[in-house]
C-alpha cells in the first residue's frame, strides 16, 4: 500500500518518479482500468473548493506531485521528501517505455492541428510503436452518445495507456467517469500535448528546479493566467500557512505533555 500525505485538502501518492512509471506500466500491461492524476496547486484549490471534484481525485488510482509546490510541501508538513512528477515529463518516458514493451498508446484531447503535429513527432522518433488513433473532442458539453463513440473507439484500438489532454478539472472529471467503461490506464496529462510536439515552449530548467514554471507560463499569457495564478497561489500559500501552524502547535503540545511526564 502505498503511503498518501494530504496537502490542503488532496491527497498524494508518495512514491518516486520510477516507482510510479512502473506501476503505470504494469497497470498498462494488465489492461487495468485506472486512472492517473498529475496534481498541482490548481488542482488542489480546486479540491479544496469542491468536494465533489475532490472526491473523484481521491478515488484516483494514482495521483502525484506535478507542481514544484506541492513536493515542497510534503517536506514542510511531513518532513518527507516527494519528487516532482511533471505529466510534462511522464508523457515522454510513457511513451518511450510504451515503445520498447510493445504496448499501445492513444492520444484523447486538445487540438486537430496538436494533434497531428503530435503524432507525426511521435511517429518520428518511435517508428515501431503503436499509435491506435487520436480524439479532438469538441470544447462543448459531449452528448452521451459521442462520449460512448469515443469510448469505443479507444477500446476498439486495443489501446493500454490513453493520454488525456482536456485542462484541468474537466480532464480528471471525465475520467473519473469513464474509466470503468475504458481497459487502459487514462493519463491527465494537462498541457503535454503542445509541449511535446514542439508547438509550446517550457520554462527553462533552471525555473523549473525552483518552481517557477507557472511564472513562465504568467509571463506568455498574463492576461488569461494572471487572476488563476493570483488567486489559487495565494489561497494555496495562506491554507498551506495555516496547516503548518497547527502542526507546529499541535507537535508544541506534544513536547509540553512529554516534558511533565
Amino acid at each position: 500500500m502505498v503511503e498518501k500525505l494530504r496537502i490542503v485538502s488532496l491527497s498524494i501518492h508518495h512514491l518516486s518518479f520510477r516507482e510510479s512509471l512502473a506501476t503505470v506500466m504494469q497497470w498498462a500491461k494488465d489492461r487495468q482500468p485506472s486512472y492517473v492524476c498529475f496534481a498541482n496547486v490548481h488542482m488542489t484549490i480546486e479540491a479544496h473548493r469542491s468536494s465533489a471534484f475532490l472526491e473523484q481525485l481521491d478515488n484516483a488510482s494514482l495521483v502525484v506531485s506535478d507542481g514544484k509546490p506541492l513536493a515542497a510541501a510534503c517536506y514542510a508538513l511531513y518532513r518527507k521528501k516527494q519528487e516532482r512528477i511533471s505529466g510534462m515529463d511522464f508523457m515522454p518516458a510513457a511513451i518511450e517505455m510504451a515503445d520498447k514493451e510493445g504496448l499501445t498508446i492513444f492520444l484523447y484531447g486538445s487540438s486537430p492541428e496538436v494533434l497531428d503535429t503530435l503524432h507525426e513527432k511521435i511517429t518520428r522518433q518511435y517508428p515501431g510503436l503503436r499509435i491506435g488513433g487520436m480524439i479532438s473532442p469538441p470544447f462543448r458539453p459531449l452528448a452521451a452518445e459521442e462520449t460512448a463513440a469515443h469510448i469505443a473507439q479507444i477500446n476498439r484500438s486495443g489501446a493500454q495507456l490513453v493520454f488525456v489532454s482536456l485542462g484541468c478539472p474537466k480532464q480528471e472529471k471525465w475520467m473519473a467517469d469513464h474509466y470503468k467503461e475504458i481497459h487502459a490506464v487514462l493519463l491527465g496529462v494537462g498541457g503535454a500535448f503542445p509541449v511535446m510536439a514542439d508547438l509550446q515552449r517550457r520554462a527553462p530548467k533552471w525555473m523549473q528546479n525552483y518552481g517557477l514554471e507557472w511564472f513562465y507560463r504568467l509571463l506568455l499569457e498574463p492576461g488569461r493566467m494572471f487572476r488563476r495564478y493570483f488567486e489559487t497561489n495565494s489561497l494555496f500559500l495562506c491554507l498551506m500557512g495555516i496547516e503548518r501552524l497547527k502542526r507546529l502547535r499541535k507537535r508544541s503540545g506534544t513536547d509540553l505533555t512529554h516534558s511533565s511526564n
